[in-house]
């Protein structure tokens, strides 16, 4: 029982700051799709929860470092101005799990002026999805008898 809480502890920890460690450690460890979406879920909403409250905070701090060099924007930078213009804070929740960290998404939801419950919808929305869309693609590819055998 200790081996297992200590097991999901530390997906638990990966899933804050790496939304795709919940699905491929929890597959790795033979949990059931429950149990990946809730240390997946559980572990990206911790970091939102956090860091939307410390969002003002970072927000000040670090917009002056940035003011100062100036830096142009990157093709990455555009994609998410492009995302954000087009399907706004859904569409940045949306791809958060993907592209972004579940921290850079927030932060970014946060520097754009989002409401809380906002982020927090949208985001919880975003995670119980995706986690269970990877959760069950990365079981359904382990059951392929030549992946199973590569990876061991």
């Amino acid at each position: 029982m200790l081996e297992y809480i200590l097991q999901f502890l530390a997906i638990y920890v990966v899933c804050l700051f790496k939304f795709i460690g919940g699905p491929l450690l929890g597959n790795a460890a033979q949990y059931s799709i429950f149990e990946i979406i809730l240390v997946t879920v559980s572990g990206m909403m911790t970091s939102v929860v956090v860091f939307t409250f410390l969002g003002e905070w970072i927000k000040t701090n670090w917009t002056i470092k940035i003011r100062k060099n100036k830096k142009k924007f990157t093709p990455k930078t555009r994609k998410i101005i492009q995302v954000w213009q087009k399907f706004g804070a859904a569409g940045v929740a949306a791809i958060t799990p993907l592209v972004l960290t579940p921290i850079g998404g927030t932060i970014l939801l946060t520097s754009f002026g989002v409401k809380r419950r906002k982020i927090f919808s949208y985001m919880l929305l975003s995670a119980i999805c995706w986690s269970f869309i990877l959760g069950m693609s990365i079981n359904q590819l382990m059951k392929i008898p030549f992946l199973k055998q590569l990876i061991g």
